[in-house]
């Protein structure tokens, strides 16, 4: 096993791979992939943190991380933010997405970040010790009350008690459904399918 940062050249690889594992998953279809294509070539992406993981001479796993903007009463501050990650569907539940989680949050941590946020499974996340992001005054776009699937992991304390306000998504979250249609030609064709339990059943 491999951890190491994603090359240019595995751009392709990656891309298949994400949506391999999130096909069908939360919605008919994904669209997870072009929201990766498009981050990489947004200042947004943050490089450092962009790591996979090869395994029997393929890459199984990813990890992005970005920046959004936490809107406070005072300005209007730069946060990081983890996602999407994910593990090929042959390899899950095999303790590689702790493997990505671990080594890029240490890395997270070194590089001076005082906090992480991620939206996704309370019950996953927890366990790398992300907390509901209300517990600190923080809120999730225009939301309010509690926002479990809305979390942080604090590695400064102090500073994270300064910041109450408002967390925006990136734009570059929001997926046009043309634009997603066109770039789904360049892979081979997958079928959508309904399934209770998806966000957009």
């Amino acid at each position: 096993m491999d951890i190491r940062l994603e090359q240019r050249t595995d751009y392709k690889e990656v891309e298949l791979l994400i949506r391999e594992a999130f096909w069908n998953i939360y919605r008919p279809g994904c669209y997870e992939h072009f929201i990766v294509h498009n981050l990489r070539y947004d200042s947004s992406f943050i490089n450092q943190l962009d790591y996979i993981i090869e395994e029997d001479e393929r890459i199984i796993a990813h990890i992005a991380y970005s920046s959004n903007k936490l809107i406070t009463d005072e300005n209007t501050e730069t946060v990081v933010t983890l996602g999407p990650i994910c593990v090929h569907p042959d390899y899950q539940k095999q303790g590689y997405a702790r493997k990505l989680m671990e080594h890029t949050l240490n890395l997270a941590q070194e590089m001076g970040i005082p906090y992480v946020f991620v939206v996704g499974i309370e019950n996953f996340y927890s366990k790398f010790g992300f907390e509901d992001a209300s517990k600190y005054g923080i809120q999730y776009n225009d939301l309010t009350g509690d926002t479990p699937f809305f979390m942080v992991k604090v590695f400064d304390d102090e500073k994270i008690k300064s910041i109450n306000g408002v967390y925006k998504d990136n734009e570059l979250f929001k997926v046009d459904k043309e634009e997603l249609d066109k770039f789904d030609e360049k892979f081979p064709p997958k079928q959508k399918e309904k399934h209770e339990g998806q966000l957009d059943f």
